[in-house]
């Protein structure tokens, strides 16, 4: 029978949150870097830049919009425009345009990725430990739908999970705040997923760690550049997971199996853009598994696949990715 968790458990057995870490490289003491820090999502946020930007100034825009993106798509909060639709009787039900423009997105990936990425799938996610969400439909994210009306169901039982893309949705956000607000160069972290403005101030790319996914070797596993406008988000089994019976169950389900995704993948991470196609499809090739590089192939994806092997890692990578490796 599956595992439930409780919330301490969760914690204790999460590890480390972020799959990515900023590495300093050589030349940080003599181009020092100023750092600003808060939380959201459960996690953190971060944002580095060239000292004396004074990038503080930007922490109370930063919070408001972190907190309304909270408020429209969290499945942890009561009172958010998804959960509203997910505990609601009716067959749809009105948002606001930024959790319509991400349900949008969701099922746009869904229906590029063959059903890896369902934004449906929170009861399967919730049956294992992992999440909230209630319903007695799962894995038919076909029956979604955004409308004029708001998001919509073609039958009751049908609930939106929007995790595995919103994180990105926000990091975008936030990157897109402080180019507005003239600051540009800095790394922003969100909960390990990283986006880049400009350049580190020693003139060269930021550089960043993919953090080794087997759950007893703490540190980096790879190292990558982060050119001006990408993103790079990271999903994998180290973070959100449990041990039990002497197996590992992590909280990416595989929807054609209803079950946490298996194989020998323990992480892949995905450069793009957009974080939120770096998030959402970083969750999509997790989910697929041993298919994972196939579909990254099949879709131009910037992917890094970390495999096991024995006492070793293997990497995969795919399209372009090897040009941003250290």
């Amino acid at each position: 029978m599956p595992f439930h968790p409780t919330r301490r458990r969760m914690i204790a057995a999460s590890g480390a949150f972020a799959a990515t870490l900023l590495l300093p490289g050589p030349g940080r003491a003599q181009n020092p870097v100023e750092v600003m820090e808060g939380r959201a999502f459960a996690s953190h946020w971060r944002v580095s830049a060239p000292a004396g930007q004074g990038i503080e100034r930007h922490r109370a825009a930063i919070t408001a919009l972190l907190a309304g993106i909270d408020a429209q798509m969290s499945p942890w909060r009561a009172d958010s425009e998804v959960t509203r639709f997910n505990e609601g009787t009716r067959a749809a039900s009105p948002v606001s345009a930024g959790t319509a423009h991400v349900a949008r997105a969701a099922l746009d990936l869904a229906a590029a990725s063959g059903g890896w990425f369902d934004p449906s799938v929170g009861p399967l996610v919730a049956r294992w430990g992992f999440g909230p969400i209630r319903g007695s439909e799962a894995g038919d994210w076909r029956g979604l739908s955004v409308g004029e009306a708001g998001l919509g169901r073609d039958r009751p039982g049908l609930t939106m999970d929007l995790c595995g893309i919103a994180k990105g949705r926000a990091l975008d956000l936030v990157r897109a705040l402080l180019l507005d607000a003239g600051v540009t160069d800095a790394l922003v972290d969100l909960g390990g997923e990283l986006g880049s403005l400009g350049r580190h101030p020693a003139g060269r790319d930021w550089r960043v760690a993919v953090e080794d996914p087997r759950p007893r070797n703490p540190g980096a596993a790879m190292g990558l550049r982060l050119p001006a406008g990408l993103a790079v988000a990271t999903s994998g089994t180290r973070a959100q997971s449990y041990a039990l019976g002497g197996h590992r169950y992590g909280h990416i389900i595989a929807p054609r199996a209803g079950r946490p995704s298996e194989g020998r993948f323990a992480s892949v991470s995905v450069l793009a853009d957009s974080a939120m196609r770096a998030d959402g499809w970083a969750t999509a090739l997790m989910a697929a598994g041993e298919e994972g590089p196939d579909l990254a192939r099949a879709q131009g994806l910037a992917a890094l696949f970390l495999a096991v092997e024995g006492d070793s890692l293997r990497p995969v990578t795919t399209g372009d990715v090897a040009r941003y490796l250290l």
